[in-house]
């Protein structure tokens, strides 16, 4: 594979990562939590992750960040690392669709790119997509329409996202940008965003 052009920031941003684990007690650091880390060193990119096993913990670790941290405003993108199908996302052996997540985060992302790591699918229908910003408030949301076992988007393409939506956030122009510079794995994996 060639190597990725990965524009690098100039001011200081910052990812919410929350990742679907089989267990959150448990005290291990994933590989999504060492590519955060060369993303902080290296693109200037800052993030908080957080790991959960239900859909209570990912809702009480979306909450934290809503009420709790105080430089929320300052988190642009929320990175979600769950596994799942189309129109749904897998936590702890329980499917919820994205109607569910949803309207268990009513009006509460405003403003926010939801962005999906490649262990889920993301193919909505217009209308699905919409609903989910309608409801959420999100910005946009996207993700991958190709789920792959050997190729982790957090690896790749994922961090050229980042620092590309964070060089310049007109979403149109970094969906472009994207594809004119990383047009197979963008085909490969099916990157999508919905706004």
């Amino acid at each position: 594979m060639s190597e990725l052009e990965i524009p690098i920031t100039d001011v200081e941003n910052f990812i919410y990562c929350l990742e679907v684990v089989p267990d959150a007690d448990a005290i291990e650091t994933t590989e999504v939590v060492k590519i955060l880390e060369d993303i902080a060193l290296n693109q200037n990119i800052t993030s908080i992750y957080k790991a959960c096993d239900t859909m209570e913990g990912l809702e009480e670790s979306l909450n934290y960040l809503l009420y709790d941290d105080h430089n929320f405003k300052d988190y642009e993108i929320i990175y979600l690392v769950i596994p799942g199908d189309a129109n749904n996302v897998l936590i702890n052996n329980y499917y919820y669709s994205m109607e569910e997540i949803a309207e268990l985060f009513e009006g509460k992302l405003d403003g926010k790119v939801i962005h999906f790591a490649n262990k889920k699918i993301l193919d909505l229908t217009d209308e699905e997509s919409q609903y989910f910003i309608d409801v959420t408030g999100a910005r946009a949301v996207s993700g991958y329409e190709y789920p792959s076992e050997s190729l982790s988007s957090a690896f790749t393409i994922d961090r050229v996202f980042f620092s590309q939506f964070y060089k310049d956030d007109d979403l149109k122009e970094v969906v472009k940008t994207m594809y004119n510079k990383h047009s197979k794995l963008c085909t490969l994996l099916g990157f999508r965003l919905y706004y």
